[in-house]
């Protein structure tokens, strides 16, 4: 989502952190699933990048079709989330909610009646994790990305260096702010990681059925979201 950059609340900014580890939970449980049954990521596309390059080696052409397959369904998952983002501002965030939710619902079931192979499993997730992408892309003057650790931790390194060598008052307490923020962020990933194999053996077959729900949770959440202040 293309957020304008304004002055934000402190209550705005709370809502807009929350928002964002609810969604990394959510990211990281969804990630944790796709590696585990279908032996790649359907969120973390480093990784997915790293083993088609070696698949291209190694001759393992099925890696390779999976590879590319979850690649270019998450592009365009993001394509169609920021293209809604753009076509009707206002209501984004609470059609995205909707339509990942009901993607992951949608696919439970069916994959439930049919048995779905790897790689239509991993095109459907993949455009899902996709949307989900563009639906919070700051917290407060931060940029964060819910589903990309590597780029957090980033985030968190610098805003950490900066808080410690700087000395300047409002920059030192800005990137206090942010790296707790990216902190919390990157534990709420953490958290669903570690959520989704111990749910795993319970739910089964309804995994994705947790996320969808909590999805659909998030989206109280928006009716306190950011509104720009003039």
């Amino acid at each position: 989502m293309i957020v304008e950059k304004s002055l934000l609340s402190s209550e705005e900014i709370k809502v807009q952190e929350k928002l964002a580890i609810f969604l990394a939970f959510i990211a990281g449980y969804i990630d944790a699933t796709g590696l585990i049954k279908w032996k790649t990521y359907v969120s973390f596309m480093s990784g997915n990048t790293t083993q088609l390059g070696t698949a291209f080696f190694s001759g393992k052409y099925g890696v390779i079709i999976i590879s590319v397959t979850v690649i270019g369904s998450f592009l365009i998952g993001i394509f169609a989330g920021t293209c809604l983002s753009l076509w009707k501002k206002c209501s984004t965030k609470t059609i995205a909610f909707y339509i990942v939710s009901g993607i992951l619902i949608f696919y439970t079931f069916i994959n439930y009646r049919f048995q779905m192979g790897n790689i239509p499993s991993v095109a459907i997730l993949g455009f899902a994790m996709g949307i989900m992408n563009t639906i919070v892309t700051t917290v407060g003057h931060q940029k964060v990305n819910t589903d990309f650790v590597t780029g957090t931790l980033n985030s968190l390194a610098r805003n950490t260096a900066i808080f410690m060598m700087s000395n300047d008052r409002d920059e030192k307490n800005q990137s206090k702010a942010n790296a707790v923020h990216l902190l919390l962020l990157w534990m709420g990933f953490l958290s669903g990681a570690v959520t989704a194999p111990f749910l795993l053996s319970i739910l089964k077959n309804w995994i994705l059925l947790l996320p969808a729900v909590l999805l659909l949770t998030c989206r109280g959440l928006i009716f306190n979201s950011i509104t720009p202040k003039n």
